[in-house]
C-alpha cells in the first residue's frame, strides 16, 4: 500500500510507526526536519525549501509540497495541515475519502469505549492528569495520552477492553474529528490560536466536535461559568453535566469541594496553586464521579499532586525570592490567572509571538495585581507595552532577547519576599522553539543564579 503522511509532528510520526515498514510512504512537510526517516526505494520525503513563517503549521503560501499526495492509497495528515489541504484539494471527495487523522484511526481501532476526552483553552493537561490519577487510585487500569505528550496511537497496543483512556485534546485534533468520546470534558474556552483559525467561531466549532458525535448514553461535562463551554456542550445529545455548580462538583462558600451533597476535600488541602486550578479540580471530580464516586481516591490525589512542568512550577527560592515557571501559559487569560495566584509583589516576564490576542485586560490586571515591574519580550513587545501605557503602567522594560539576561534583570529588580513569574501570555516562537524550550531556558538560568 502507498501511504501519504502530511506533516511531521508527533501524531504523524506515531502513524508512521503504527502502520509499519511493509508499506511504501510519501512523507510531505512544510519544512525540513532533522528526524525525517531515511529516504529509500520505499520512502520518499518532500518538503518546502523556503523557510516557513514563524508560528503554527498551516501558514505557508506555497503548497507545492502537497503535489501527488492524492495518488496515495491512504493519507494520514497532521491536524495542523487541515487548512493547507482544504486550500489545495478543496472538497474533492476522491481525496478526502482516503484522508484520515490519528484521532479517527484511534477511535476505529481502540478496543475500549471507556474514553474520556478533555479539551479547553488551558488546563487540559492538568485536568487530564488528575482524572487519570484518580481513576488509577480508584483501581482502574488507565492510559493517559494525546496532546499532553504521548501520541495516542503509541498507547493502542497496550489497551484492553475494560481499560480507561484519558485523552487530552487540542483544537487542531478536534477540527476534523468524526468521533466523540464517551465522556467529554470541556474546560474554559477563551480566544486562542487566532493565527490558525479564521475566527473565534471556527475555534469554538472545532472544540464542538468533542461532543457533536456523542450518542444519547454519552456524557458531556462543561464549565458552567463559561459561555463557550456551555454552548459547546449543547451539541451533545447525551447527558449534559455542568461543573463549578450543581449537580457537578463545585466550591462551597466554606471552601469545601462538594458533589452529590458529599464533602470531598477542603481547598486548603489541595496542593495545586491558583483559583483556576479549583476549576480544573471540579472538572476532574465531576468526570470521576461518572465512573467511580470514590472520595478516598479524590482526597489522596488532590492532597499530593503539585502540578505539571511549566505550569506555575516553583523553580527555586534564592535570597527569599521565589521563581516560578508558567511558560505553558500562552494566552493573556493564563497570565492573568497566574498573576492572581500570588499576593506578593511580582516581577513579570511576558511577551512572545503574536497569536492575534488582545492584551488590554492583561495590562489592567498587571496594574491591579501588585506587579512592581514587567520585563516585556518578543515580537509583540510593542503591542503589550501599548496596552500597559493605556492603563498608566510604566514600570516595564524591553529589548532583552537572551534568557540569561532576562533572568539576571529580574534578579536585580526583585527584593526579599517578591515573586519572579515567567507567565508570558503569548506563544514562544521567535526567541524560543516552543513553550518547553522557553521554560527550560528560564529554569536553567534561574538555577545558575548565585
Amino acid at each position: 500500500m502507498k501511504i501519504g503522511i502530511v506533516g511531521w509532528g508527533q501524531e504523524a510520526q506515531s502513524a508512521y510507526k503504527y502502520l509499519g515498514p511493509d508499506n511504501d510512504y510519501l512523507i510531505v512537510n512544510e519544512s525540513r526536519q532533522d528526524d525525517f526517516p531515511v529516504v529509500s526505494d520505499k520512502i520518499e520525503v518532500r518538503y518546502q525549501e523556503n523557510d516557513k513563517p514563524i508560528g503554527i503549521s498551516g501558514q505557508v503560501e506555497d503548497l507545492g509540497y502537497l503535489k501527488g499526495i492524492d495518488r496515495c492509497d491512504l493519507i494520514v495528515y497532521q491536524p495542523t495541515s487541515y487548512f493547507n489541504l482544504k486550500k489545495y484539494f478543496g472538497n474533492n471527495p476522491s481525496f478526502w475519502s482516503k484522508a484520515t487523522t490519528v484521532y479517527d484511526m484511534f477511535f476505529e481501532k481502540c478496543p475500549t469505549k471507556n474514553i474520556i476526552g478533555v479539551t479547553g483553552t488551558k488546563g487540559k493537561g492538568t485536568t487530564s492528569t488528575i482524572i487519570a490519577k484518580m481513576l488509577q487510585t480508584a483501581g482502574k487500569r488507565v492510559h493517559l495520552g494525546g496532546n499532553i505528550g504521548t501520541p495516542i496511537l503509541d498507547l493502542l497496543p497496550a489497551i484492553g477492553a475494560d481499560d480507561w483512556v484519558v485523552w487530552e485534546l487540542a483544537n487542531f485534533q478536534l477540527k476534523p474529528a468524526s468521533y466523540s468520546p464517551h465522556i467529554g470534558v470541556c474546560l474554559m474556552i477563551v480566544p486562542e490560536h487566532m493565527d490558525w483559525h479564521p475566527d473565534m467561531e471556527d475555534y469554538v466549532e472545532a472544540k464542538g466536535n468533542l461532543f457533536r458525535h456523542q450518542k444519547s448514553d454519552d456524557i458531556a461535562i462543561y464549565f458552567a461559568e463559561n459561555e463557550y463551554s456551555t454552548k459547546i456542550a449543547g451539541y451533545s445529545p447525551g447527558k449534559q453535566i455542568p461543573y463549578y455548580r450543581e449537580p457537578g462538583a463545585f466550591v462551597r462558600d466554606d471552601g469545601k469541594i462538594v458533589i452529590d451533597e458529599r464533602e470531598i476535600i477542603d481547598r486548603s488541602e489541595i496542593k495545586l496553586l491558583g483559583e483556576h486550578n479549583l476549576q480544573n479540580v471540579c472538572a476532574a471530580v465531576t468526570a470521576l464521579w461518572q465512573v467511580s464516586p470514590d472520595v478516598k481516591a479524590v482526597r489522596q490525589v488532590l492532597s499530593e499532586f503539585t502540578g505539571l512542568e511549566h505550569r506555575l512550577e516553583l523553580v527555586r527560592e534564592l535570597n527569599s525570592v521565589k521563581y516560578y515557571d508558567d511558560s505553558f501559559g500562552t494566552t493573556p487569560e493564563t497570565a492573568i490567572v497566574a498573576m492572581k495566584s500570588f499576593e506578593q509583589p511580582k516581577v513579570m516576564i511576558m511577551g512572545g509571538s503574536d497569536k492575534g490576542a488582545d492584551f488590554d485586560e492583561m495590562a489592567k490586571i498587571v496594574k491591579e495585581s501588585n506587579v512592581k515591574h514587567a520585563i516585556v519580550i518578543g515580537q509583540i513587545a510593542n503591542k503589550i507595552t501599548a496596552s500597559l501605557d493605556k492603563v498608566g503602567f510604566s514600570d516595564y522594560s524591553t529589548g532583552l532577547t537572551q534568557m540569561e539576561d532576562i533572568v539576571a534583570k529580574s534578579k536585580d529588580l526583585a527584593k526579599a519576599g517578591d515573586v519572579v513569574l515567567l507567565s508570558a501570555g503569548a506563544a514562544s516562537f521567535g526567541l524560543f522553539k516552543d513553550y518547553k524550550d522557553r521554560g527550560d531556558q528560564f529554569k536553567q538560568a534561574v538555577k545558575a543564579l548565585t
